[in-house]
């Protein structure tokens, strides 16, 4: 079964759906919307950030993917600022990107095993925009894309937008089953027009695409002519178990691979500073999509980026952030071994961001959206499982970030957890879930 607009729940008051209510005959004071604007569902996980600002009291923070504030290079970055930011740095900047931070971006990849050309290269605002350009360039109102269950949302939403159809792969613990997905598109009676994945440390699994599976799903794109949407944003961030070759590794120069990549997983979000990398004929049509978003990526940052990286401060920073994430997973497991047990089951992963839990036995009755808003009034927070599937699965299942938290606070979080799971439980149960694949610990 595939997925449209229509199909996102709304969690915890957050409404994924904007265009409820408002489109209709200005006559009777609505407006007169585009059908399109149905494909605008809205990220539940990016409101969750206004929701938790509005809060008054203490609250543990597990919901967003973001890095540690502490782990910003901020100093370093005001440092740079200082040194190259000039009047050239305040003017509109070329749409591919600033040519200083595209030969940065080309001369670090020749030290990894997907070394890159200029030409392939687009900078972008951020990760985000490289999807929007990936699915305004491939996706068709109707066309089919396949996209991991559960998936980060946000993608999934994007190609919503430009008219998707979704069609939801079960992920395990190897990340996306593609068995599974050639046994749907087979059912669908469609070929994929595009293949939505996030390889390394899913967000929000926190599974990895195993290489067996890589290569069979590269496989399967050219048999159906389908493109891989390869959204990477966590894949330097591995801090235990051996590195998996990427699809750029494995079919050099594939024009079926289009990768998203990203700073704001490893910098600062803030920076909004992205690039793809994707066959050069595309450049031209990237820059033009490009033009009609934003003319140019942030140039003073752009110039701040360019300037920490070619100082080799990149992999030291890189360094740092997978000693400090590693010492938080291993600090989230074990409060969650003392405070819930058997109540759960977790992902195992090793590396990236997040942790995918799945509520056990009697527990898995209590609706993990109605958990977040008992959790949030014991001054903890989360994104449930129905946020992070585009037809709302996974009731009995949640996503917790342990990068942006000391582990510290991450033992009061998970005890203010196990206190709203008590009184969860203690509600009248919802009807029992149907029995289901997920992904579990590794």
């Amino acid at each position: 079964m595939t997925a449209t607009a229509t199909s996102i729940t709304t969690v915890a008051g957050l409404d994924a759906r904007p265009t409820a209510g408002l489109a209709g005959d200005p006559a009777e004071g609505l407006l007169p919307l585009a059908r399109r604007a149905d494909g605008l569902v809205g990220s539940v996980i990016d409101s969750s950030t206004s929701l938790l600002a509005a809060q008054t009291h203490d609250v543990v923070r597990f919901a967003m993917g973001a890095p540690a504030a502490e782990m910003i290079p901020t100093g370093q970055f005001r440092r740079i600022a200082a040194e190259v930011l000039d009047d050239g740095s305040f003017t509109y900047g070329a749409t591919e990107g600033e040519p200083g931070l595209i030969e940065t971006v080309v001369e670090h990849a020749s030290t990894t095993p997907e070394p890159t050309r200029p030409e392939r290269l687009v900078i972008t605002s951020g990760g985000m925009q490289g999807l929007d350009l990936a699915f305004k360039l491939f996706v068709d109102p109707g066309d089919l894309v396949a996209v991991e269950s559960p998936t980060y949302t946000n993608g999934s939403g994007t190609a919503l937008s430009y008219g998707a159809d979704l069609l939801e792969v079960p992920v395990d613990e190897h990340g996306m089953d593609v068995d599974a997905l050639e046994a749907l598109v087979a059912e669908s009676g469609r070929t994929p027009r595009a293949v939505y994945t996030v390889p390394n440390f899913q967000n929000p699994s926190g599974t990895t695409l195993s290489e067996p599976r890589r290569r069979r799903l590269l496989d399967l794109a050219h048999r159906w002519g389908a493109m891989i949407v390869d959204d990477d944003p966590y894949g330097g961030l591995r801090f235990a178990g051996e590195d998996v070759p990427g699809f750029r590794e494995l079919s050099p120069d594939d024009p079926l691979v289009f990768s998203v990549r990203t700073f704001s997983k490893v910098l600062a979000p803030g920076l909004r500073v992205g690039w793809v990398d994707a066959d050069p004929r595309l450049r031209r049509l990237l820059i033009a999509g490009k033009q009609a978003m934003d003319t140019c990526t942030n140039v003073p940052a752009q110039h701040v980026v360019e300037r920490f990286v070619r100082r080799g401060g990149y992999d030291e920073h890189l360094a740092g952030l997978r000693v400090e994430y590693r010492r938080r997973k291993e600090a989230m497991d074990a409060s969650i071994a003392r405070h819930l047990g058997s109540r759960v089951r977790t992902t195992d992963p090793g590396g990236g961001f997040f942790l995918w839990v799945t509520l056990q036995g009697e527990d898995a009755l209590v609706a993990t959206p109605r958990l977040f808003e008992l959790a949030l009034a014991e001054g903890v927070a989360f994104i449930p499982g129905p946020a992070l599937s585009p037809s709302g699965r996974f009731p009995d299942a949640f996503r917790l970030c342990f990068a942006s938290t000391s582990p510290e606070r991450t033992e009061v979080g998970v005890q203010r957890l196990a206190r709203a799971l008590d009184l969860a439980r203690e509600e009248p149960a919802r009807p029992p879930r149907e029995d289901r694949p997920g992904p579990p610990r590794g």
